[in-house]
C-alpha cells in the first residue's frame, strides 16, 4: 500500500463554526471577515461560494455579490479551540503532521499497519462525532497528490489517489493546479499554449525552461505525480507576533491599548507553548499613508511574561517619532531571538518606572 500521506481539511472552517454554534444558521450564505470598509473575506460557506464570494475578497464586493448574506465577525479563540480538538485526533493517528493552518493539515501515516484511506475515514468520523464538523481527506503516495485529491470532491469529500493512477487523474487539471504555479506563472504557460497539466507532462524540458527557468524540472515531476517532499513536523519558530488593521484609523496609544495588550497574551501562550524566552520586542506602526515604522529593543535579559512584554512595548512606543493622531491603520507587537527555556537561565526583568502606555489601569 502505497497510499501513506492524508491531507486533512476542515471543510469552510470559520462558518462551518459559526453554524455549530448558531444551528439557525445552517443552509444560509455565511460570510466570516473584517466588516469594515477595509474588510475583507476570511471565509465563506459553500452557500455563499455560490454568489461567487470566497477569501481575500473585499468585504465590499462580498455584500454586492451576496446582499442576502450574514456577515460575521472571526471569534478566532473558538476556531483555535476547535481546532485542537481536531489536531488531538490527528495525533491518535501519527506523529507526523504538518500543519498548515488551524483547519488544514498533512498527516504521514506510514508507521501504522491499517490502510490510508481506512485511516482517513476513521478520523472523519471521529472529527464529526467530537465537534460535529466535518473533514474533506485526500489519500495518496506524496503531498501535491493529496492535497489535489482533498479538493477533489467537497464537503466531506474522501478521495484516493493510488500510484498508478496519478498521471490519468491530473491529466485533464490546469495548470493552476500545479503546486507553485501561481497566476503570473499560469498566465506565461497558457499564453505558450500549455493549458492542462497533461500538457505540461508532454512538454519538452528545454521549452519548459524557456518559460520557467529553473522551475521547469520540479514541474515535470509534479505534472508526472512526482513529489519526494516529506510530512515535516513544524520546528521552533524564529519569531512569533501578532497584529491588527483598524477597521477605522486610530489616534491614540489610549486606543491601540486593547490590542497591545491581547498581542502581548498571544505571545506569552505561544512561548509558554514552545517552552521559549524572547531576547528581541518588535512594534509596528503603519500610518494612514501606509508609511511604516519598525522599533525594536534587546533589553539584555530574557522575556516572557505579558507584562513584560507589554513594558517593552511602552518603551518603544515612546521611540515612534511620528505623532499616531495623525491617524494609524495598523499595529503589531512580535518577538524574536528566540531560546529555548532550557538552555537559558532567565534573568528578572522590571518594567519601566513608567506607566501610561498599554497599561490595564488606564
Amino acid at each position: 500500500m502505497t497510499e501513506r500521506i492524508l491531507h486533512l481539511d476542515i471543510d469552510a472552517f470559520y462558518p462551518s463554526v459559526e453554524v455549530l454554534d448558531a444551528p439557525e444558521l445552517r443552509g444560509k450564505p455565511v460570510i466570516v471577515g473584517g466588516l469594515g470598509s477595509r474588510g475583507v473575506v476570511a471565509s465563506a460557506s459553500y452557500e455563499a461560494r455560490a454568489y461567487g464570494v470566497h477569501s481575500a475578497l473585499p468585504m465590499a464586493v462580498a455584500r454586492r455579490r451576496c446582499p442576502n448574506g450574514v456577515f460575521l465577525r472571526p471569534r478566532f479563540d473558538r476556531y483555535r479551540e476547535l481546532s485542537r480538538q481536531v489536531f488531538a485526533i490527528y495525533r491518535q493517528w501519527s506523529e507526523l503532521i504538518e500543519p498548515l493552518s488551524l483547519d488544514e493539515a498533512y498527516l504521514d501515516v506510514s508507521q501504522r499497519s491499517e490502510a490510508g484511506v481506512e485511516i482517513a475515514r476513521r478520523i472523519k468520523r471521529q472529527v464529526r462525532e467530537v465537534t460535529g464538523l466535518t473533514v474533506s481527506a485526500g489519500v495518496a503516495p506524496n503531498k501535491f497528490l493529496a492535497k489535489l485529491a482533498s479538493d477533489h470532491d467537497k464537503p466531506d469529500g474522501l478521495t484516493r489517489i493510488r500510484a498508478g493512477e496519478a498521471e490519468a487523474f491530473l491529466k485533464p487539471l490546469p495548470v493552476e493546479r500545479l503546486w507553485g504555479v501561481g497566476p503570473a506563472t499560469a498566465a506565461r504557460l497558457r499564453a505558450a499554449g500549455y493549458e492542462t497539466i497533461g500538457d505540461v507532462a508532454a512538454a519538452a524540458p528545454a521549452a519548459l525552461r524557456s518559460l520557467v527557468g529553473s522551475h521547469a524540472e520540479r514541474l515535470v515531476r509534479f505534472a508526472h505525480g512526482e513529489d519526494d517532499r516529506p510530512v515535516q513536523p513544524p520546528g521552533r519558530p524564529k519569531s512569533i507576533s501578532s497584529e491588527v488593521t483598524f477597521e477605522r484609523d486610530i489616534h491614540s496609544w489610549r486606543e491601540a491599548a486593547p490590542h497591545v495588550r491581547r498581542f502581548a497574551a498571544r505571545i506569552e501562550a505561544a512561548l509558554d507553548r514552545h517552552d521559549l524566552l524572547a531576547r528581541t520586542v518588535t512594534l509596528r506602526v503603519r500610518f494612514h499613508d501606509f508609511r511604516t515604522l519598525t522599533r525594536s529593543i534587546t533589553p539584555g535579559g530574557l522575556l516572557r511574561s505579558e507584562s513584560e512584554l507589554r513594558a517593552a512595548a511602552r518603551q518603544l512606543a515612546r521611540r515612534i517619532d511620528t505623532p499616531i493622531g495623525e491617524g494609524v491603520r495598523l499595529v503589531g507587537l512580535g518577538v524574536s531571538n528566540l531560546v529555548p527555556r532550557a538552555e537559558a537561565v532567565r534573568a528578572p526583568q522590571r518594567a519601566p518606572a513608567q506607566l501610561a502606555l498599554f497599561d490595564d489601569r488606564r
